[in-house]
């Protein structure tokens, strides 16, 4: 036999939620996942977010089997260092056309990327670069040799070792 009607519910099955208790609970879990990834973002702001770049002032040791006019290209750098029988000097290596670097030829540089070329003084021999490459500031004390990458002299300026 069934029995319909007024059946008390089992002490042990759980209360049905009502809709305005559950949205505000769904509030209040909302809350707190947007607290703690903010909490999560502002623990990341001490750490910068920007790769460390060498510095533009570098120490050069010149190899001595160098050749009078050969260039000497530090690893990891976009300098070339000449030497010769007037002194020491060094030009950037960045393209003046859209950066590209370029890379010593036995006539002076070229331009990997779009083709041009440079006398070894760094003046333009056939563009579409629209100027010559600049020349660094080059330093020396005792046998060091010191090139700042940030500092840009006239063509011609070298530094006697």
């Amino acid at each position: 036999m069934t029995t319909t009607g007024n059946a008390k519910p089992s002490r042990l099955s759980p209360e049905a939620v009502p809709r305005r208790d559950w949205l505000g609970l769904s509030a209040m879990w909302s809350m707190g996942a947007a607290m703690a990834f903010s909490l999560i973002g502002m623990l990341r702001l001490p750490k910068a977010a920007v790769l460390s770049s060498p510095s533009k002032k570098f120490r050069v040791t010149l190899p001595a089997s160098l050749n009078a006019g050969e260039a000497f290209v530090p690893p990891g750098r976009t300098v070339a260092v000449f030497k010769d029988a007037e002194g020491v000097h060094a030009i950037s290596t960045v393209c003046t056309h859209l950066g590209c670097v370029i890379k010593p030829v036995a006539e002076g540089f070229e331009c990997p990327c779009h083709g041009s070329q440079f006398h070894g003084d760094g003046s333009v021999k056939r563009g579409p670069a629209p100027r010559a490459l600049p020349w660094l500031k080059v330093t020396a004390s005792g046998g060091n040799l010191m090139v700042d990458e940030g500092a840009v002299v006239p063509a011609g300026t070298k530094v006697n070792v």
